[in-house]
């Protein structure tokens, strides 16, 4: 196992790749991007729209894939009022929600004067399928994120609406399956966020596939004849999701720490991904199976933009990454009617034990990939 020499990537994260200098391939792409004419790819999104605008006549000629977070308030700005699309917002509703996350989803839409179309999953199907990817997968939240990234799709194609819009690529820039820079998000249904995983194995006398409608995508067959074009945003403005949290709150998006509603325990930041309790408990797992979560993400994301030094975050990772905050785990726990003893029971069974080692009752980096986390080197499993 080894860190990147930049930021503090483990190469345990699934797709992770290593130059010869040790220096992870995100850290690598975020030095090419600084080469990129912004410019030139600025037009080539105008002609996008110029393409689109008005396509259904006065009806949508849009979808933007959107949680009210603050990605959310970026993308919508940037197709309301600089691009002057109509577009429609496409959201799953979430199983539970902040307090400070339902002001954001209502600041959105009266802010922007957008319309909203909203799945709100069958939660007897989530909680049954939570369960399962739970034990499984060590990913719990498996069919609510599938979803996620399947029903723009489904709704796009009903609806001819052909422009699907997403935010940042998360492949190319922080390392997945797909890795080429590419504009098309229509690979989405094969990354490792939305894995496929064969229906099989969620099926049973309760479940069947026309209780799981949200989560499939169209064939391809669909797809091409609606000749839908999913794009990132990401390809044609420069990312960065701390300069898209500093937007959105000149819009009126509020964080956890504005609100003051709740500070999360394993985090460097209050602003991401705040719209739900209980959901980071499926981020969290990551930690027990390659011995990194988002305290080790955002930290290298802020690295790259030279917003901290390694150095801090290194002592922030070993100090924070490891921990499950508590009112996330009772929320994640109570909705899906399941005892703590028992979760701590499957956390054990995905534990890497070549990264991970209990340590008063729980789960923290061993001592030895420790060291070579400050020093961005390797270590021997």
């Amino acid at each position: 196992m080894r860190y990147c020499k930049k930021c503090v990537m483990p190469d345990t994260r699934p797709y992770m790749r290593f130059d010869e200098g040790g220096v992870c391939y995100p850290c690598k792409v975020a030095e090419e991007l600084k080469k990129i004419d912004w410019k030139k790819r600025w037009k080539e999104l105008e002609a996008l729209a110029d393409k689109y605008r008005g396509i259904n006549g006065d009806y949508y000629d849009c979808i933007i894939t959107a949680s009210a977070g603050k990605d959310s308030y970026y993308q919508t700005h940037i197709f309301k009022e600089k691009l002057h699309m109509n577009p429609l917002i496409v959201s799953v509703n979430n199983f539970t929600w902040t307090k400070t996350g339902e002001h954001n989803w209502n600041n959105l839409l009266n802010e922007f004067g957008v319309d909203a179309h909203i799945m709100t999953l069958n939660p007897q199907v989530c909680k049954n399928l939570f369960r399962k990817a739970l034990e499984k997968l060590g990913s719990p939240t498996w069919y609510f994120d599938r979803a996620i990234y399947a029903y723009p799709y489904q709704t796009a194609v009903k609806l001819n609406i052909p422009l699907v819009i997403y935010g940042e690529d998360t492949n190319f820039l922080y390392g997945g399956p797909h890795t080429e820079e590419t504009p098309s998000a229509i690979k989405q249904i094969t990354n490792d966020v939305a894995k496929p995983v064969p229906w099989d194995i969620w099926l049973d006398d309760k479940i069947t596939m026309k209780d799981v409608n949200p989560a499939i995508f169209p064939t391809l067959e669909e797809i091409q004849k609606a000749k839908l074009d999913p794009r990132f945003l990401s390809y044609y403005m420069p990312w960065s999701g701390y300069k898209n949290m500093e937007f959105a709150r000149t819009r009126g998006f509020k964080t956890l720490d504005d609100t003051g509603e709740w500070k999360r325990e394993g985090y460097l930041e209050q602003y991401d991904q705040i719209d739900s309790v209980g959901y980071l408990t499926h981020t969290w797992f990551k930690f027990p199976k390659f011995g990194h979560q988002r305290v080790t993400e955002v930290g290298s994301l802020w690295i790259r933009e030279g917003r901290i030094t390694r150095e801090k975050v290194v002592e922030k990772v070993i100090e924070e990454d490891w921990k499950l905050d508590k009112k996330m785990l009772k929320d994640f726990l109570n909705y899906i009617n399941y005892k703590e003893e028992d979760f701590w029971k499957v956390v054990d069974k995905f534990a890497n034990r070549d990264i991970v080692e209990k340590r008063d009752g729980v789960w923290r980096l061993k001592k030895n990939v420790e060291e070579a986390l400050r020093t961005g080197g390797e270590v021997k499993l």
